[in-house]
């Protein structure tokens, strides 16, 4: 891969997509992975991530910016996918098993959120597993911090009334 630096407001940041793959792939995958719930759609999001970017050879102010960057393309990419009547799926037990953890002894969580609309789920994603405030997420996400909170209130009463029902 070739290397190059550019400089911005004094701050040379390089820009190597392998370094970037090795960085910030496996958030994109998991991020894919929860929006289409698909490992092969997932993938084909991942690998559309990187490809937009040699393509466009985007200026990154800071690592943060890379970061957003690439979560933007992949919430675009994934949704792109979705879009198409033929991608669509249902959960599969694939996409949990990715996204669990070692330590992870009960799946109803992820089971749970995985069973939330796309919307609520990207939205949970990059709050709780990514850890972007409801402001970075709308400027992501090209919503309102307003719609944002709104989708979160949501998916969290929607997640409280399935695991309700799983205690009952």
């Amino acid at each position: 891969m070739e290397e190059r630096t550019r400089s911005t407001a004094g701050a040379a940041v390089p820009l190597e997509l392998g370094a970037l793959y090795e960085a910030y792939a496996d958030m994109i995958y998991r991020l894919a992975l929860v929006r289409t719930r698909n490992r092969a759609d997932a993938e084909d999001v991942l690998q559309d991530v990187f490809f937009r970017c040699l393509r466009r050879q985007p200026e990154f102010k800071d690592e943060e910016h890379q970061k957003a960057w690439l979560i933007t393309a992949a919430i675009r990419s994934s949704s792109s996918l979705l879009t198409r009547a033929d991608r669509r799926h249902g959960v599969g037990a694939e996409a949990l098993d990715y996204l669990s953890t070692e330590d992870d002894t009960d799946d109803t969580v992820y089971t749970a959120v995985l069973g939330l609309p796309e919307k609520y789920r990207t939205a949970v994603h990059l709050f709780y597993y990514e850890g972007y405030s409801v402001e970075e997420i709308g400027r992501m996400t090209d919503t309102k911090p307003s719609t944002v909170k709104s989708h979160l209130h949501r998916a969290r009463e929607a997640l409280r009334q399935v695991l309700k029902e799983d205690v009952e």
